[in-house]
């Protein structure tokens, strides 16, 4: 009957870990050595450009070498964070907030990006009082945001190893300790495996999902309806953080503020983060 008990608890604890193989990431060699160090050497080459840009105070330059290198190699938080700080020392406070909000995607538990993000949010103009939660919620999103996806699934992993080294121990100990041992250890790490697992499919919805937006327009009226002859409802300026609630028109996006009002604005008005 324990046999058929440790069989039955590593089955469901491995489909739950097997959930997390597309947010671990997984070094592998897909190419030649040679070409991955050309690759290497170029986009340091690149980004050195753009750093020596910034260095130089000539923030213009180091804007488009960084927008250059998100384009040709991809997505970094490091690049985000660069930009951000160009377009914050350009006097472009949007289009810093936009920078370090994606950069804190890939990176939520980096404390300069969150300190530079607080910075130039201080800046904007709106102040909107989100609505309340509980206190257990904002407990729970500040653990979460501590770690990535690829954090979260790697401990998911590690956790889970322990759980059925656990088991092990409690099926097969001789001595009543260390079966207790074990049967505790196993509950502990069985909980870890769930809540990590959890943490890491949120943050990879959200890198995803990309459903919140900045306000790059200096200012907009937000309508009742998807059309300039709506009904005034409230003005948005540059900078502000929205989320998108209806994403269905080319031209006209409903998005949602941290206090429940909701409205339509233009698809241009505002970039996704």
């Amino acid at each position: 009957m324990k046999k058929v008990l440790f069989i039955v608890f590593s089955i469901i604890s491995w489909t739950t870990v097997s959930a997390q193989n597309d947010s671990v990431a997984v070094d592998t060699v897909t190419g030649s050595e040679v070409k991955a160090l050309a690759a290497a050497m170029n986009n340091d080459l690149t980004k050195g450009e753009a750093d020596s840009a910034y260095i130089r105070n000539d923030y213009a330059s180091a804007i488009q070498h960084y927008e250059d290198l998100l384009k040709e190699k991809g997505e970094s938080a490091d690049v985000y964070y660069n930009l951000g700080n160009s377009y914050y020392k350009s006097d472009n406070i949007a289009k810093a907030i936009l920078n370090y909000e994606r950069a804190l995607l890939l990176k939520p538990g980096d404390n300069d990006i969150r300190f530079n993000l607080e910075m130039a949010r201080s800046k904007t103009v709106d102040k909107v009082n989100p609505v309340s939660e509980m206190f257990f919620v904002t407990w729970t999103k500040s653990l979460m945001n501590t770690m990535g996806a690829d954090s979260w699934g790697r401990w998911a992993i590690t956790s889970f190893i322990l759980f059925i080294f656990s088991l092990i121990i409690f099926i097969f100990g001789k001595q009543i300790v260390f079966k207790k041992i074990g049967f505790a250890t196993a509950i502990l790490f069985f909980l870890v495996v769930v809540v990590t697992n959890i943490f890491a499919y949120q943050q990879k919805d959200e890198l995803t999902d990309r459903a919140n937006a900045i306000v790059i327009s200096p200012s907009i009226t937000v309508k009742s309806t998807p059309n300039k002859g709506g009904t005034d409802l409230f003005i948005l300026h540059e900078g502000h953080k929205v989320s998108i609630k209806d994403n269905s028109m080319k031209e006209w996006k409903e998005i949602r503020l941290e206090d429940g009002n909701v409205g339509w604005v233009p698809a241009d008005a505002i970039e996704v983060i």
